[in-house]
């Protein structure tokens, strides 16, 4: 039996909706968010690190990423996960 240390690291991938462009969820972007949510309707998810990370660099290969504000620079924010989460 695994103790609670052993899990891995893991991370909240959440839509930014202060992020105002559509060119990366139309360029190909919604075709990923709904690949990594299995197609619900979902604004966020928690994953592996691992996973998150391989998620991230796919995304950003897609025209749009960058073209958010500063205080929302990409439409996909990347947010911490606490133990006591209870998507953790």
């Amino acid at each position: 039996m695994s103790s609670p240390d052993d899990r891995p690291e893991r991370v909240r991938l959440a839509v930014d909706f202060e992020f105002a462009s559509r060119t990366w969820w139309d360029e190909g972007g919604q075709d990923l968010w709904d690949g990594i949510t299995e197609g619900f309707d979902e604004s966020s998810i928690v994953l592996d690190t691992s996973v998150a990370e391989s998620w991230l660099a796919e995304a950003r290969k897609i025209e749009g990423w960058d073209d958010g504000h500063e205080f929302a620079p990409h439409p996909i924010a990347v947010r911490q996960v606490e133990e006591d989460d209870e998507d953790y």
